[in-house]
Formats: C-alpha cells, structure tokens, sequence
C-alpha cells in the first residue's frame, strides 16, 4: 500500500526554485516526525530537512537559508520549498515519516540542478 507519495522533482537550472510535494494518509501524517532526506549518485543518503510536532524544524546545513520546510494540514502534504538551487542539490529526494516505532519511506522524486 502506497503511503507517501512524493511530486515536484524535474529538471532546472542552477539559481531556480522548485517545491517538492509528499502526499500522505491521514494516519502516517500524523506522525511526530516527517522529513525530507536525498541521495545523490554514490553519495550517502542524508537528512535535508525534518518538521517536528510542536513546529520546530531542522535543516542540514548546506541547504539553509535556502529551503523551507513546511506541512498543510488540510491536505495531509507535506512541502520543501527549493531556492537558490545549485548543481550540488542534484539528488533523488525522499519524504520521511517516523513515529519512534515505524518509519515509513516514499519512493523518492528526481531532482536535477543544471549549471
């Protein structure tokens, strides 16, 4: 059963913006912990950005400033907001629930940052 469902990733060029999308069901959003992680070719997998219940939120270092994580409760999605995108964010990116006894993964969404 499909539980996150990620969408924005595409192609842009270095400089541009995109907004990332996760589409979750209403038991998996309501999860303390949802986040962003991304793995580039032959890189580690990483945390990009995590909402926390409670609002607080945690961004890795080279992306902050830059991206903006957020949720829309209305909708059960959650949202990275991409600026000032340079070819180093090339990745596939990851939507993150975990609850401190499951955690559930989507299936990630191709980013491409051209120079």
């Amino acid at each position: 059963q499909v539980q996150l469902v990620e969408s924005g990733g595409g192609l842009v060029q270095a400089g541009g913006s995109l907004r990332l999308s996760c589409a979750a069901s209403g038991s998996i959003f309501s999860m303390p912990v949802m986040g962003w992680y991304r793995q580039a070719p032959g890189k580690q997998r990483e945390l990009v950005a995590a909402s926390i219940s409670g609002g607080t939120t945690n961004y890795a270092d080279s992306v902050k400033g830059r991206f903006t994580i957020s949720r829309d409760n209305a909708k059960n999605t959650l949202y990275l907001q991409m600026n000032n995108l340079t070819p180093e964010d090339t990745a596939v990116y990851y939507c993150h629930a975990n609850s401190g006894f499951l955690t559930v993964w989507g299936q990630g969404t191709l980013v491409t940052v051209s120079s």
